[in-house]
């Protein structure tokens, strides 16, 4: 392909907007997010991305569903954090153009989607971008995922990605993909050694999976993400929701193979793929 692609992050954004308050087990993270983040997405490069949009674990709808408006409040969805979280701005624009191309990419893919002027951008898209582009001057579109949690319907929303990538849109897949399984992070469970051991298979899958340069290969790989080891263990049934956007994201990368750095995070390994 000869056309240069917009690259794509598939990042770990955290608990709430922790990585923003400033918690000791966030703080890799968090420096991940202001360093590393902007330089793969090339956001101070002489051609910067027009735009970025992100696909985010907050957001479930029965149909791909994509922020339309100019302006979107922030949704603070979150709960029993100090006051400071519920106070903060992000004043990136959106784009109804990049919106409407968005969406007939999907069309193009069979895939059928919603705009909504109305719901503010979630913690899954301003509380990493706050940290990635503190500077709000990039014009952001927010992606639901499916709740079907179909890994089909979601690798063709990454094919119409790539053809957003073509016209020098950057796309962000926010999520937590190495493990979202909160009651184990409440019990403790994710400390135990076997839990650990269990977690360091499950991301060797993934990174396998995320570095099949071979697209076709790559997305059968991640159609049977389920039968990866201990899969319901690091996302419960019915809760794949974290995982989702690197489906997403991997169906976006055509035929390049998956870069990863890793962040630590209390007990647990946090992995963000890209390519660029």
């Amino acid at each position: 392909m000869g056309t240069k692609l917009a690259p794509i992050v598939a990042l770990a954004h955290g608990g709430g907007p922790m990585p923003l308050l400033g918690g000791p087990r966030d703080a890799e993270l968090a420096s991940s997010l202001k360093n590393r983040v902007p330089r793969i997405l090339g956001l101070d490069a002489s051609v910067r991305p027009r735009a970025i949009i992100v696909c985010t674990a907050h957001w479930s709808q029965e149909r791909p569903t994509i922020s339309s408006a100019q302006t979107h409040q922030l949704l603070y969805d979150y709960y029993g954090f100090p006051a400071e979280a519920y106070q903060y701005k992000y004043d990136a624009s959106g784009s109804p153009q990049v919106a409407q191309e968005l969406a007939d990419a999907l069309d193009e893919e069979g895939l059928s989607a919603d705009m909504d002027s109305e719901r503010g951008w979630d913690h899954g898209v301003f509380v990493p971008l706050m940290l990635i582009r503190p500077q709000a001057d990039i014009p952001i579109v927010q992606l639901s995922v499916l709740s079907s949690e179909d890994p089909g319907q979601h690798w063709a929303m990454g094919r119409a990605l790539l053809k957003m990538r073509q016209s020098n849109v950057a796309v962000i897949a926010s999520g937590l993909a190495s493990l979202h399984n909160l009651r184990a992070f409440k019990s403790g469970e994710n400390a135990t050694p076997e839990f650990k051991r269990n977690n360091i298979e499950w991301s060797k899958a993934a990174t396998t999976a995320a570095s099949e340069s071979d697209r076709n290969k790559r997305q059968k790989l991640f159609e049977d993400w389920r039968q990866w080891p201990h899969s319901y263990q690091m996302h419960p049934r019915g809760g794949g929701e974290h995982f989702l956007p690197l489906i997403v994201a991997a169906g976006a990368a055509g035929e390049s193979k998956a870069g990863h750095y890793i962040d630590k995070y209390g007990e647990t390994d946090l992995y963000t793929y890209y390519w660029e």
